[in-house]
């Protein structure tokens, strides 16, 4: 974690990766006298003045040949200037989605259709625990723990409360399947848990690049070959956590019983030789791409499950369709370098606060120049005052939603650290909850 620092080199912040260095020439020295030097020198700088030729051609035309398609990596509108950014940008105004859900302190199931300002009630008719692992998984959980059929006599409500009953043609989305009603025939609600996640405990204030308590982030993992620290990661559930695919891809010969998982850790110097949960599965993403870090995601099973407390929990995925967006005050947190010279991690727990940033400036000229994919965001700072850095690799970036945080980046990448115009890049979560869904149930092979 960089506050500020240099980074170095286009590289997997988990990762080792040479920088692309100019080439530089060396002087060219010659001895020579007479018409036979004179020639010599009169050919050298015809082919210097034909190569200046060439040049000056190529840069006349590359602007035309090298405008992006469509389909490309830049957005179709005009990119903006960096110089456009140095500000705190503005808030974009979220559409209104078509229907939400929450549950309430009692658990009972809540449903906000069509905009309609009241929440309804679910009636238990039509009811099912598939479509209950559905509504959990919107809402950036990872899998139902509990529902039921609640009686209305049970509980008490206002004489204004209403309630929604569930359309028979249950296809595909959530959306358009809710009609408002004022009564339940069944005289049953649904109530409904999911799994736990997103909650800070023992949290307390926190500024930004500083060493931080235990429980602060519950869901920080350490993902160490034996005893040595390689990568971040982040809970998901007892057995799950996800980091980053080059972490895996850069040690994949290594023996699958030397990884180890340490969670509710702050400071390294306290892990002891076969401590951690022992990794029993590496899950890369299928299309994970080393020449760009595209898909730079992976999941890792956990041989036995994490025991969850106040030091140890899971943090939310992101909720269907929701969009944190640009400026939204996010949080990265890591045992990354801390000074220039990339010598060492930092032993104790690190974090910092970064605003997300737009992607079309980010894939800007002045920034990556259409580097970003569109499973990738960046945030940080355009004055580079603050980054992660190597070692951060696989690690969260998470967004608070009210009380609940959800993991909204995995580090990934960047052109050095906390360098200007140059802010940390992310694999972008929201574009593998398929995937992350799919996994965990274990319907990949």
């Amino acid at each position: 974690m960089v506050v500020p620092q240099g980074r170095g080199g286009l590289a997997g912040r988990g990762g080792t990766q040479t920088p692309l260095a100019s080439p530089t020439g060396s002087p060219l020295g010659c001895w020579c006298s007479g018409r036979r030097c004179y020639v010599g020198l009169g050919a050298l700088a015809l082919l210097a003045g034909a190569s200046v030729g060439v040049w000056l051609l190529v840069l006349y035309l590359w602007p035309a040949a090298s405008q992006p398609t469509p389909g490309t990596l830049q957005d179709e509108e005009m990119p903006l200037g960096c110089s456009e950014a140095s500000g705190q940008e503005a808030l974009l105004p979220l559409l209104p989605r078509t229907v939400s859900f929450r549950i309430n302190t009692e658990d009972l199931l809540e449903v906000q259709v069509r905009a309609r300002p009241d929440w309804l009630l679910v009636c238990y008719e039509g009811w099912s625990s598939a479509l209950g692992l559905r509504i959990c998984q919107n809402l950036g959980h990872l899998r139902l723990t509990h529902h039921k059929g609640v009686n209305l006599s049970d509980i008490k409500l206002n004489s204004s409360q209403g309630f929604a009953w569930l359309s028979p043609r249950l296809e595909g989305l959530l959306e358009e399947v809710w009609q408002p009603r004022d009564s339940c025939a069944s005289g049953l609600i649904v109530s409904l848990r999911c799994s736990e996640c997103g909650a800070r405990p023992l949290a307390s204030r926190i500024v930004g690049g500083q060493a931080v308590a235990p429980g602060s982030w519950p869901w920080q993992a350490s993902v160490a070959l034996g005893s040595r620290h390689t990568c971040g990661g982040s809970v998901l559930a007892p057995r799950w956590v996800v980091t980053a695919a080059h972490c895996m891809h850069s040690f994949r010969l290594f023996r699958l019983s030397s990884w180890r998982v340490h969670a509710g850790l702050v400071s390294h110097s306290a892990v002891r030789p076969h401590q951690g949960a022992v990794v029993e599965r590496i899950i890369p993403h299928p299309l994970y791409s080393t020449q760009n870090h595209d898909y730079d995601i992976a999941l890792l099973r956990l041989r036995t499950p994490l025991n969850f407390s106040d030091t140890v929990g899971a943090v939310c995925l992101p909720a269907e369709k929701q969009d944190f967006p640009r400026g939204s005050h996010c949080w990265v947190s890591g045992w990354g370098h801390t000074d220039p010279s990339h010598t060492h991690n930092s032993d104790t727990l690190q974090d910092t606060m970064v605003p997300l940033l737009n992607a079309q400036l980010c894939n800007s000229s002045c920034m990556y120049s259409g580097a970003l994919t569109p499973r990738m965001l960046c945030a940080g700072y355009m004055d580079g005052r603050a980054d992660a850095c190597q070692g951060d690799s696989g690690g969260p970036l998470v967004c608070p939603d009210g009380d609940t945080w959800h993991l909204v980046g995995v580090v990934s990448w960047g052109r050095g650290c906390a360098e200007p115009n140059h802010p940390g890049v992310y694999a972008k979560v929201a574009e593998f909850l398929d995937w992350i869904h799919d996994t965990a149930r274990g319907s990949l092979p």
